[in-house]
């Protein structure tokens, strides 16, 4: 994985004017620059996660960092890359415990976006997924991605991702068009994909989007860090590149996800959940007070939907002194810093 480089030229700084006042291909546009998505999400790895006891403190806690949005991710699963199809499995967040969280959140105050995953069952890189039949393939995918549409039109939620990372497939324009399409057909919110940072340059629909959505992991620092200023100069060359693509794409950014594990070095690879055994409290922290300062003011972006909250208990995913959640850690209060005052 690369960050990339190319800087802004002096037009396309020009053209981000235009950003501020064009809408999507479709539904209601993307927010305006005074409504700055402020988000965290809250993913399931069981068919009942969403209904567990811990759901609604978990909800609470999100809200009380002054979060507007939660993002919610049902989640289906194939078997390889090349020959299976998306299909439900026993991790799949049942449609009800949907509904229910769903219903929760309204009742915190919280906007909800619905993002639908496809994992894979070995737990690895969604983003390797080459099948060999596209379209049988687009076709199972259509029938995914259509489902949650209807299911997020009969919520009424307020945004709605048609894909997570799915590189291998990204760059098939009219299948991916058609699906879009399709989604537009049974939900008439705005729509945006989550392109992971190495991959948003290559996706060939974005015109069919509200919203360019990206999964912001670039490496910003070579070594363990907890300066926020060394952090923010890693991000210098991706604002502009990111400035220039907003204004040749007409649409702005939202990151989709960001985040990063409580480990020493983990600006160096944000993307991996294990990059070392220490704690890195302090570095997380800084991370998180790296992007926000480094983005704010920027009216071509969208704002952020951080990856993520506290785990369920017995996920068996990452211990959580080491994991992604910002939750009772300096991070935390940098969220606070930022979306309560």
């Amino acid at each position: 994985m690369r960050a990339l480089r190319r800087a802004a030229t002096v037009a396309a700084a020009m053209a981000v004017l235009a950003v501020l006042t064009g809408c999507g291909a479709g539904g209601d546009g993307p927010p305006a620059p005074d409504e700055r998505i402020q988000g965290v999400t809250l993913p399931a790895w069981g068919v009942d996660d969403y209904d567990r006891p811990e759901a609604r403190e978990y909800l609470r806690q999100i809200a009380d960092t002054g979060a507007r949005w939660v993002v919610f991710t049902p989640t289906w699963y194939q078997n390889g890359t090349v020959r299976s199809l998306p299909r439900t499995s026993e991790e799949t967040a049942s449609d009800n415990s949907v509904r229910r969280i769903v219903a929760l959140a309204r009742s915190m105050g919280l906007k909800v976006m619905l993002k639908p995953h496809v994992d894979l069952v070995d737990g690895g890189d969604r983003a390797e997924i080459r099948p060999a039949d596209r379209d049988a393939w687009f076709t199972a995918y259509e029938r995914f991605i259509t489902h949650y549409g209807r299911l997020a039109r009969e919520l009424n939620v307020e945004q709605f991702a048609v894909g997570t990372e799915l590189a291998g497939t990204s760059g098939d324009r009219r299948r991916w068009t058609k699906v879009i399409t399709a989604v537009r057909e049974v939900y008439d919110g705005p729509l945006t994909y989550a392109a992971n940072y190495d991959e948003y340059a290559r996706v060939r629909f974005w015109g069919a989007l509200d919203l360019i959505g990206v999964d912001a992991y670039w490496p910003l620092a070579e070594s363990a860090t907890a300066d926020p200023a060394r952090l923010a100069k890693g991000w210098r060359p991706i604002v502009a590149e990111l400035a220039a693509f907003a204004a040749r794409q007409n649409r702005r950014i939202l990151f989709t996800e960001a985040g990063y594990v409580s480990q020493r070095g983990t600006a160096s690879a944000p993307y991996s959940w294990t990059v070392s055994e220490r704690t890195g409290a302090a570095e997380q922290s800084a991370a998180y007070q790296a992007l926000l300062t480094a983005f704010d003011g920027r009216a071509w972006w969208a704002g952020v939907c951080w990856w993520m909250w506290d785990d369920w208990p017995d996920s068996g995913e990452t211990e959580r002194r080491l994991a992604y959640t910002p939750h009772g850690k300096p991070a935390e209060e940098v969220l606070r810093r930022w979306w309560r005052e």
